[in-house]
């Protein structure tokens, strides 16, 4: 279990890793589930940034966790997109409900 704030970031992008390999192997099912995992730790690292700072030292280390985040997730969408076409493709021609 994170205690320190950035552990919550190692956490994320290691969550984000999985994201990614699971994506490059096409196991969308378990895309989505790193992505739950990933919500769930960002909203965990919400509540502790109320709570405590980022130490100072740390700070470099968040940058570059971040940007390493930010292009996986990156090369996801890359991946995700024919995918995603096809999905909204099954949809075509079907009425769109809204509740």
């Amino acid at each position: 279990m994170p205690e320190m704030l950035i552990d919550y970031y190692k956490a994320i992008e290691q969550s984000s890793a999985r994201m990614l390999e699971a994506a490059r192997l096409k196991d969308w099912d378990e895309v989505v589930r790193c992505e739950g995992a990933c919500a769930v730790l960002i909203e965990q690292l919400r509540y502790q940034a109320g709570q405590q700072e980022l130490d100072p030292e740390h700070r470099q280390e968040k940058a570059r966790i971040m940007q390493r985040i930010l292009r996986n997730d990156a090369q996801i969408r890359i991946l995700a997109e024919p995918w995603m076409a096809q999905f909204e493709h099954l949809f075509e021609g079907q009425p769109q409900v809204m509740h």
